[in-house]
């Protein structure tokens, strides 16, 4: 089992998740993040205090674009695994503003991969997305499905990564594994993702942006079955197979992607409609049309995680919309004062 691992990312909403998890399985977490402010960056402190309270737990503040102190870290510490998950994120933000997805998506993945080839690292770990299967004419996205038609440069960065990866497993015998994931939330989420904002602004009466006039489908995936299906995939040994065939999701060499996303979808008016329920409020609803990157519909196949893995996604909409809500309003005076 391994013990000592570095996360990108630890001040994000996945990276911290994750990183609690594992700090209470009693593993030794190196966490690295930049504070990005591309949203309210309390939030950001607020988790990385949480996992400061733990002794295994020790953080640097580092833009993985920093070549020269990433290699300060990979060389002054000692771990064998690598889960990557800082990025910059969001679809619509890559029209606004391209080049960080270049400095952080591409030459900061490239760092974190080539440094991890140099210090022979066992298993190398990434966040990719859901977003990668672009344009698609197929109802449910599966790994083996091809992805050469992503509509965002997010999406663009993120199958490059893919493609990186596959590169340095098959020349350079590094283990290779890249996460799909889909629209997670939950405890400690993003304030720019839909869940959090209709919450948040239904509590203040404000307004939401309903996009594609609530048509968008979507594979809401809850934070808790997400860590779950991370650590199994952490813990997981290296399979040697001769059987291995080239497909888009596997390789000859070490190298996978996984869907990491609830078989079920919901739109996202049936979304609202929950909240609204949970909440015994009304939410004010702001129609527009559909956004320029927006997939109408993300739906995943988990065939190949929950096979592999010999588990499933438990918890249903319902019960983690009840959860993010109990959550929110236990910590309301907070999240209320955060940036939108």
């Amino acid at each position: 089992m391994v013990k000592k691992i570095l996360i990108t990312g630890s001040a994000g909403f996945i990276g911290y998740s994750i990183s609690k998890l594992l700090l209470e399985k009693n593993f030794q977490v190196i966490g690295i993040d930049n504070f990005s402010k591309y949203y309210d960056i309390k939030i950001k402190k607020k988790r990385t205090l949480e996992l400061s309270k733990h002794k295994n737990f020790k953080f640097y503040k580092i833009d993985i674009s920093n070549l020269a102190k990433l290699k300060k870290i990979f060389f002054k510490e000692k771990f064998d695994n690598i889960l990557h998950l800082a990025a910059q994120a969001g679809v619509r933000y890559s029209f606004i503003n391209p080049g960080e997805y270049i400095k952080t998506n591409l030459n900061g993945f490239f760092n974190i991969i080539d440094l991890s080839k140099q210090k022979k690292i066992k298993h190398f770990i990434y966040a990719s997305s859901s977003s990668v299967y672009g344009l698609t004419e197929k109802k449910t996205s599966s790994e083996l499905d091809n992805v050469d038609h992503p509509i965002s440069l997010y999406a663009a960065t993120k199958r490059s990564n893919e493609l990186i990866a596959h590169s340095y497993s098959y020349n350079f015998n590094l283990r290779t594994t890249g996460l799909r994931f889909f629209t997670v939330y939950g405890e400690f989420g993003r304030p720019d993702m839909s869940i959090f904002k209709f919450i948040k602004k239904t509590l203040q009466n404000k307004y939401i942006d309903v996009f594609n006039y609530g048509k968008h489908q979507r594979s809401f995936s809850n934070i808790d079955d997400v860590c779950n299906f991370v650590l199994e995939i952490i813990n997981s040994k290296k399979k040697i197979s001769k059987k291995k065939k080239l497909n888009p999701g596997t390789s000859i060499c070490p190298y996978e992607v996984y869907n990491i996303g609830n078989p079920s979808k919901i739109s996202l008016r049936n979304l609202i409609k929950i909240i609204e329920s949970k909440l015994k409020l009304k939410t004010k609803k702001n129609f527009l049309g559909l956004q320029k990157g927006d997939i109408i519909s993300t739906h995943a196949s988990a065939d190949k995680l929950e096979k592999t893995f010999k588990t499933r996604f438990k918890i249903d909409i319902h019960t983690g919309i009840q959860k993010h809500i109990d959550w929110f309003l236990k910590n309301k005076k907070f999240l209320l004062g955060l940036k939108d």
